[in-house]
């Protein structure tokens, strides 16, 4: 089997993070977003994974040939030249996506976290007998995106209603499709969504059919809903695979610690906190709803809540870093200073507080 990953553009929703890689190579619970996915379709039996992308394919290939060989899965690169939006990307990898199998194939969005029940996907798929299975989920604010309306009893999609001011339903588009070949036929070779193009014609067909996505789901492609995303992912880790939580007295709900990071003496770590490799913690730190990457230090008594830490960034002694706060790469934070919300591009010292949220150039 193959599967497609529409990696797509620039990733400026989680800047500043992605001024210094691509948005798919950004970890997220001390793994590469795409990771998560690669790994999940090698489980069930995917052997080529292709790579829809239209912004720096070369650091992207570079990192991928090492995972390549770990993962043990081929991984190519469909180039676009310019934006071909949700389908285009369909029609330009078609070549690579078509063989003589007949098989469907997976199409993913990039951002996507959730369990990924792939196999359930394959026996829904088969059992329909449809052209395209999608995956939705439920949502409690459905006006904000695209809802499925669908029949509940066979899965079978009615129509697509987007951003509906009236209550039709609360499932929406979950980003995760299985599709046969043939709707390749049914995509042009040019800027077109797969939402608002594809899927209405083969539901007036009645050949696509909806499957209700099990366990939790979560686009993280901004950071708010990235570090919600993080909680909902440790919080399916404690009940499918406990055993790679950290554990002990300082420890607070799901907290997942790299075991080359380095936790000083009277902190206090959690909830819904990732500490990536090579991370220094030192003596007294409060750390909860914040995700640590690669080689960041934190000096004695620092406290941060809800906030993404970038890479080999320092945040000094008795300083304070809390709602939203995103220190992009190699950020120094200086002792004693509070950040209310502050958006730091790399390579950046902080010497005053940010009193409120803003974009620190």
């Amino acid at each position: 089997m193959k599967a497609l990953i529409l990696v797509g553009g620039f990733g400026t929703r989680l800047r500043p993070l992605t001024l210094s890689f691509p948005k798919p190579l950004v970890e997220f619970a001390n793994k590469p977003m795409i990771l998560h996915q690669i790994e999940a379709l090698k489980a069930i039996g995917v052997t080529e994974v292709v790579l829809a992308i239209n912004y720096q394919p070369e650091v992207m290939m570079t990192f991928l040939k090492e995972f390549e060989e770990k993962v043990g899965i081929k991984i190519t690169c469909s180039q676009e030249t310019e934006p071909l939006g949700t389908a285009g990307p369909l029609a330009l990898a078609r070549d690579k996506l078509i063989d003589d199998s007949g098989e469907p194939f997976f199409v993913l969005n990039s951002d996507v976290i959730s369990e990924y029940p792939f196999k359930q996907m394959i026996e829904f798929h088969k059992g329909h007998g449809g052209e395209a299975s999608i995956m939705v989920t439920k949502v409690d604010e459905p006006s904000k995106y695209g809802v499925v309306v669908m029949e509940e009893s066979t899965g079978k999609v009615q129509k697509f209603v987007e951003k509906p001011k009236l209550f039709v339903g609360n499932k929406i588009n979950a980003g995760i499709y299985l599709l046969n070949p043939s709707v390749l036929d049914k995509i042009e070779l040019r800027p077109t969504s797969i939402e608002k193009e594809v899927f209405p014609k083969i539901a007036a067909e009645n050949k696509l059919f909806a499957m209700v996505l099990p366990g939790f789901w979560m686009d993280i492609g901004q950071p708010r809903d990235y570090i919600t995303g993080l909680r909902l992912y440790l919080d399916s880790l404690r009940k499918n695979c406990s055993s790679k939580l950290a554990v002990g007295a300082h420890i607070v709900g799901n907290v997942l610690v790299d075991e080359t990071a380095k936790l000083g003496e009277g902190c206090l770590i959690g909830p819904d906190v990732a500490i990536g490799p090579g991370c220094v913690i030192e003596s007294g730190v409060r750390l909860s709803r914040c995700t640590v990457m690669r080689g960041v230090r934190i000096k004695n008594h620092a406290c941060i809540s809800s906030s993404i830490i970038g890479w080999h960034s320092t945040v000094g002694q008795w300083a304070r870093v809390e709602n939203m706060t995103i220190l992009g790469e190699d950020v120094h934070v200086s002792d004693e200073i509070y950040s209310n919300g502050g958006v730091v591009l790399p390579h950046k010292e902080i010497k005053s507080s940010i009193l409120k949220p803003e974009i620190v150039m």
